[in-house]
């Protein structure tokens, strides 16, 4: 069996039952830094064998897992924070595993994407995720060809890239309503929400610190009170 384990992105208490049980019976753990998974296994008081799973090894872990798997074994995967195989490694063992007809199961919990959409106070029921944005090579593209676009936008940017994309955003895809969120579940969780132009003034003193999940509201998105009417509307005409 390969468990795909979601453990937290900052708060260790965001962890699920299932969760540390999986990991305490686990013949193995694969994990994206085993020093970051480490200090959850302490804290857990897991001692289970632990491994290096990540953009620089996969190309042979893959092969090892799956081996392993097909032993007999019970393997763990988890990232440094949150859910695996979204942002981070590890589809191509999930890919693999499953093409040789292993069981995976996913051990669902904290994900920063569901737990930002969950506070933005932005429509969530279409959108767009685009995960990282490329630090080069067609940033400006993608950028531009988000400008029309009617769902809610998504995506992850470090402390150090977060002004340069404000800056693009405000270039590109032009004045739309954003919201920051950065520090999910730790001491300085922090939302903030603006223009492109309000927020890099209100951030351009502050050392940033912590991953932000960027959320740009999309175009056409209907405010709650016309929303409602059209229900209304519906409702006294039958069509709903």
């Amino acid at each position: 069996m390969l468990y795909i384990v979601a453990t937290p992105i900052g708060n260790l208490e965001d962890i699920t039952l299932r969760a540390i049980r999986v990991l305490k019976e686990a013949d193995y753990i694969f994990a994206e830094d085993t020093r970051v998974t480490k200090k959850l296994l302490n804290h857990l008081e897991i001692s289970n064998t632990l491994y290096r799973y990540d953009e620089h090894t996969k190309q042979h872990q893959v092969e090892n897992i799956v081996n392993l798997l097909k032993d007999g074994k019970t393997v763990a995967l988890v990232t440094d924070a949150g859910t695996p195989c979204i942002s981070d490694p590890g589809y191509e063992v999930v890919d693999e595993a499953l093409k040789e007809g292993i069981k995976v199961t996913p051990i669902p919990g904290v994900s920063a994407m569901t737990a930002a959409a969950s506070v933005a106070g932005v429509s969530m029921r279409r959108f767009l995720f685009e995960g990282f944005l490329p630090k080069k090579k067609g940033r400006q593209t993608l950028l531009k060809s988000l400008a029309n676009e009617k769902r809610t936008i998504m995506f992850f940017e470090s402390p150090h890239r977060v002004m340069k994309t404000l800056k693009d955003i405000d270039s590109y895809i032009g004045n739309k309503n954003i919201v920051l969120i950065r520090e999910i579940t730790k001491i300085y969780e922090e939302i903030i929400r603006g223009t492109a132009q309000e927020l890099m003034e209100s951030l351009k003193d502050r050392t940033l610190k912590g991953e932000f999940v960027v959320i740009i509201r999309g175009n056409e998105q209907e405010p709650v009170k016309e929303r409602v009417n059209k229900y209304v509307n519906m409702k006294e005409e039958g069509e709903y």
